[in-house]
């Protein structure tokens, strides 16, 4: 008996989604360990590449570069794979972006110097912003309404999954040139991507459509939220990145000198990533019984508090500070769930997107340049657990922004 095509089309249509789903969240993945892999290494990675004569100050240094290279990449890309997607379809962004990911993870195993792992780091950072963003829109048009908004939060648990899987790789790995090897993954993905995901109909649909909502961003009932929104996201932005890429070398500044700190820096990365998933999950349920704004208020409280005990009270290496950590990052996760849920409500439907997304990217470029501070901040300030606390007043920078939104 032969198979009817409209048998082969309604079969399609219904393993789409979940082909799509699969790919998209390893996809997503890996953008959470491409983010942090090198901040895991930074301690071990950024002597290597300056020799043995680099003072502290010099690696410091470096080391924000190699964070701020990132961001600024990451920026890039948001800015740079929505238009992309728009005109060449979400497939084509979604594979370009994830190849670009995956070919400068690898690139980096080889890197020669310092200022070619500032690009590489850069060109990561541009597939990491158009993974994020591509795979997210092009989820939300190929699966089916009524439980979309479920496939997008489990999406989103990817990132911090990712970071999780750092920690791992970091615990196996002593040699971050081997880590980096993991780069060839993402590059499969990316051909697996092109050849068993069709375009989304949607976006064939409406390609030649002109959005003409996008002159009005700026206009006068608008331009206050946005300036709200990209103020709140960025503060938050600067303090979780300044924060979250330098744990590792905080960590390593506390254990006697001469040891690794493999370990330690491997579980504080997981850490990170498990405080993430359950912060994210539990986002959802408080903004449901809080409201996104008391939700955030109450998250930006504990991210101050929790700054506060972990980096103020540890001037010596013990375990409390795995529990410290913990509670930090679970603050953090939730801080990104919330903020989903409540910055595209500043906005009316029809430029939604458009504000959304210029509000989060312009938040990466006010983080990217403030964590080329850190390093200063750790020599003016007596050391970088004190920098650090200088970072966390972004989070009240944020909880000022939501508090006079009444």
């Amino acid at each position: 008996m032969e198979t009817s095509p409209l048998m082969i089309d309604q079969e399609q249509q219904i393993s789409l989604p979940w082909r799509a789903f699969a790919l998209c969240i390893i996809a997503y993945l890996f953008g959470g360990t491409a983010s942090t892999l090198m901040a895991t290494y930074l301690p071990v990675a950024i002597p290597q590449l300056l020799g043995g004569n680099a003072s502290a100050s010099q690696l410091d240094e470096v080391g924000a570069w190699v964070s701020a290279a990132f961001l600024y990449g990451w920026m890039i890309g948001g800015f740079l794979f929505g238009p992309l997607a728009d005109s060449i379809g979400r497939v084509r962004a979604l594979v370009f972006a994830t190849g670009l990911c995956g070919s400068a993870m690898l690139a980096t195993a080889i890197v020669p110097n310092e200022y070619v792992l500032f690009l590489l780091r850069a060109l990561t950072g541009a597939g990491v912003g158009g993974i994020l963003l591509v795979s997210t829109v092009y989820l939300s048009e190929v699966w089916p309404t009524q439980s979309r908004p479920v496939a997008l939060g489990v999406l989103a648990t990817a990132f911090p999954v990712g970071i999780v899987a750092t920690g791992g790789l970091a615990s196996s790995f002593g040699d971050w040139r081997i880590a980096f090897g993991i780069g060839v993954a993402p590059v499969l993905i990316a051909v697996l991507i092109w050849i068993l995901l069709p375009e989304s109909m949607l976006w064939q649909q409406g390609r030649n459509q002109i959005q003409t909502h996008k002159s009005s961003l700026f206009s006068p009932e608008n331009k206050p939220n946005v300036i709200s929104g990209a103020i709140i996201f960025g503060s938050v932005l600067i303090g979780l990145w300044g924060i979250f890429s330098w744990i590792p070398t905080w960590v390593q500044s506390l254990l006697p000198a001469g040891q690794t700190g493999q370990t330690e820096r491997s579980i504080t990365m997981m850490l990170l990533g498990v405080g993430g998933i359950l912060g994210g999950i539990a986002s959802g349920f408080l903004v449901k019984l809080l409201g996104p704004r008391h939700t955030l208020l109450f998250t930006f409280l504990g991210c101050i508090l929790a700054c506060g005990i972990l980096f103020l009270t540890n001037r010596t290496f013990s375990p409390v500070i795995y529990g410290e950590i913990a509670l930090l990052s679970l603050f953090f996760g939730i801080s990104q769930g919330s903020l989903s849920s409540y910055v595209p409500t500043l906005f009316l439907a029809p430029i939604r997107a458009t504000a959304t997304g210029f509000c989060f990217n312009v938040g990466r470029l006010f983080t990217a340049t403030a964590v080329l501070f850190v390093g200063t901040l750790t020599t003016n300030l007596g050391g970088i657990g004190n920098a650090l606390v200088v970072f966390s007043v972004a989070f009240l920078i944020a909880f000022g922004a939501v508090w006079v939104r009444k």
